[in-house]
Parts: C-alpha cells; sequence; structure tokens
C-alpha cells in the first residue's frame, strides 16, 4: 500500500515538472514574436495619422490624476484628445481635472458624472458616457493612476494601424517600490502564463487566450461599436477582460504588444496594498464561481508552493528541481521586458501563499456581504452574476 502511495506521489511529481517545463518551453517559443516597441524597426509612424481619443474615468484619484493628464499631454503624436471623466468623487480629482483642461487649449474634456445610473458600475458607465462624447477612429482606455512615456501613445497606435489590429494591449510596467511588491507582480507574470498565453492572443483559434489589461486597451471604434461597447458591459467588474473576451469571440484582431517604461503604473503600496486592491476584484476573474476559485487555489499550492518543499526530499528532488529550474526560466524571460529580477523566483512559495489567501478573501468577503462594493456603491452578488460575461 505504501509503495503504491509513493509511486502516485512519484508519479505526480514527475507530471508537475514536465507540465511547467512545457509551459517554459511554450513561452520560450512564443514570447519572441510579441513585438517590443522599443526597437528601432517597431518606432512606427501611424499612416493616415487616425485620430485617437484617451479616456481616463477616476473616481477619488487626485493623489494621480494630474500626473496622468500632463503625461499624456506630453504625447508626441499630434491626433490625440483627452476624455476625462470624474465619476462622483468626494475629493478634489474634478478640480484638478477642470485645472488641466483649462490649461490644454482645448486638448482635455472633462465631464463630471454627479449620480450613477442603475444597472451600472461606475467606471464602465464612465468609459460608455466618454466614448459616447467622440468620434475618433481609436479609442484608448486607460486608468487615472497610468504614466505614459512621450511615444507610448504613437508607437502603439503606429504597431496597431501595421498590424491592422481592432484592438492592442501594451503591457505596462510596474513600479516597484517594495520587495514584496516584486515578489507579488513577478509572480502575477508567471501564474499569467498559464491562464493566458500572450503569443496565442493573435491567434483566432485561441479562443481562451484574450487579454485585456486596464492601464491600455485601444480599440478601433468600428469593433468597440460591434461588440456593443460598454453598454454590452455595464456591471462587468473585470471590464478590461470583458473587453478583451468579447472582442475576441466577435473574430475581430486583438493584439498584445511589450514596451518596457512606455506605460507605468503603480498597483498598491505592499502586500497590504496589492491585498486591498485585488480583495474587491479577483472573486470576479472566474465569475464569481467558488468551484473555479478553490480549484486555483488548489493549483497555486500543488504546482508553485509544493515544488519547494519537496526538493530537499530524495525521492522528489529532481523532478521538483526541474519544475523550479522551469519556474525560473520563466522568470528570466518576463523579466527582459518587465525589469522585474528573476531571482524573485526564490520568494515564489510566499507569493504563491499570498495569492492562495488574497483568492480566499474575496471569496469570503464578497460572499459575506452578499455582493461587491466597488467604488463607493453596493451591488448584489445576484445581480453581478447575472451580467457577467462567459469566461470561454
Amino acid at each position: 500500500m505504501l509503495r503504491s502511495v509513493h509511486h502516485v506521489f512519484q508519479f505526480a511529481a514527475w507530471a508537475i515538472a514536465l507540465l511547467w517545463f512545457s509551459r517554459a518551453f511554450a513561452a520560450r517559443r512564443g514570447l519572441p514574436s510579441i513585438p517590443d516597441l522599443l526597437l528601432p524597426a517597431q518606432d512606427l509612424i501611424p499612416a493616415g495619422t487616425p485620430a485617437v481619443t484617451v479616456v481616463v474615468p477616476a473616481r477619488n484619484e487626485a493623489r494621480d490624476i494630474r500626473a496622468c493628464l500632463e503625461s499624456l499631454l506630453a504625447q508626441d503624436y499630434p491626433a490625440l484628445r483627452i476624455v476625462a471623466v470624474n465619476d462622483r468623487s468626494s475629493d478634489e480629482t474634478g478640480l484638478i481635472m477642470d485645472q488641466v483642461a483649462a490649461a490644454a487649449a482645448g486638448r482635455v474634456q472633462v465631464l463630471h458624472v454627479e449620480e450613477l445610473p442603475p444597472a451600472w458600475l461606475g467606471k464602465t458607465h464612465a468609459m460608455a458616457l466618454a466614448a459616447r462624447q467622440t468620434s475618433s477612429e481609436f479609442l484608448l482606455f486607460t486608468d487615472a493612476d497610468v504614466l505614459f512615456a512621450p511615444a507610448a501613445v504613437r508607437r502603439a497606435l503606429g504597431q496597431a494601424v501595421a498590424l491592422e489590429a481592432d484592438h492592442l494591449v501594451l503591457v505596462p510596467t510596474t513600479i516597484i517600490r517594495r520587495w514584496d511588491e516584486a515578489a507579488l507582480l513577478s509572480f502575477f507574470q508567471i501564474f499569467g502564463l498559464w491562464g493566458v498565453r500572450p503569443w496565442r492572443v493573435a491567434d483566432p483559434a485561441a479562443k481562451r487566450d484574450a487579454l485585456g489589461i486596464g492601464a491600455f486597451n485601444l480599440v478601433r471604434r468600428s469593433a468597440y461599436e460591434r461588440i456593443g461597447g460598454f453598454e454590452a458591459l455595464p456591471m462587468e467588474i473585470v471590464e478590461d477582460l470583458g473587453l478583451a473576451r468579447r472582442i475576441k469571440r466577435a473574430g475581430l484582431r486583438q493584439r498584445v504588444v511589450f514596451g518596457r517604461g512606455l506605460v507605468s503604473v503603480h498597483w498598491a503600496a505592499g502586500v497590504p496594498g496589492l491585498i486591498n486592491v485585488l480583495t474587491k476584484n479577483i472573486f470576479a476573474a472566474v465569475n464569481f464561481h467558488p468551484v473555479l476559485l478553490l480549484n486555483g487555489c488548489a493549483w497555486l499550492t500543488i504546482f508553485c508552493v509544493l515544488p519547494f518543499f519537496v526538493v530537499w526530499m530524495p525521492a522528489y528532488t529532481l523532478a521538483a528541481a526541474i519544475a523550479i529550474a522551469s519556474m525560473a526560466w520563466g522568470y528570466v524571460m518576463l523579466g527582459r521586458t518587465s525589469g522585474l529580477s528573476a531571482w524573485n523566483v526564490l520568494l515564489a512559495p510566499f507569493a504563491a501563499a499570498t495569492f492562495v489567501f488574497i483568492l480566499m478573501r474575496s471569496m469570503a468577503t464578497t460572499l459575506r456581504q452578499g455582493g461587491v462594493v466597488w467604488r463607493g456603491t453596493f451591488y448584489p452578488l445576484k445581480t453581478l452574476r447575472k451580467h457577467t460575461s462567459p469566461l470561454f
């Protein structure tokens, strides 16, 4: 009996090792196919100079909104307009927006939302409202805490035009201020390779590989209107993923690009900040299905924590070492574009365990409350489940 159990555990250890190696090998083949906008060959001027409107929704973002808008005003692309939406802020967000707009010679339009209509989330409503105010060929949806290098929009738009993309995601660079931020965010990159293979996003047959990132979602207006805009996602908490999934299911052209430092964002201050940020929305990423979330927690424990403990056990040393080495390989490859150190792989067990805690906390908080408090408004879980987009 004990021998049989030992064989089962050995088989499981080697299965984990081979799965990790296959994922790292696939990334090694696929990641180089993703354009890097910092390369001279990718420094493109958009053919035809299409107009783009940058939509910046914000609620109580007085600390960051001025820097965000000023970085957009400093773009080296002339056919750019900004629509900033003050979504019921109780701080000076709206005042700062008005000040920036007054000094911007008509390049910034500010919309003030005083009351949220029924059956809407604040952010999706703000973005839908802004999109209706413009007629530009492209829409760029971003967040109020994002900073843009002067060439960011031009390079991304040039790539979108050259690739005839309907939706282009520029992967943002995370601003790291603490070791625990680096540990978690570098791990999220590795974990993300199992959820979405970015090198398959451009493949229309890879239906599950759809990617949207709130910091930089560039969408062709015709595509936006074809999928129904954010009017089709009025209560989608993870609206960036919801938008990406609808675009992919519609058979439209979706692309991902890298460009270290072109778009930067500081997610939160350390592990406590990341826990607070993700508790609000991570359960929504699995459409509020407890079984899916618990399966994710089990996977994280088995694939990302266990190898670091059993590597010291002679019967499993080789298999666990291959799994850890494959993980480290992924850290090295992704670190080339993110700037995060591959040495963070040594903190992967800590990061994975913290992520399990965040997932469980998000589920427990949502179920206990019977819903989600988002931008100061409570939304019942029954209503949110009714309006979520299909996962695949």
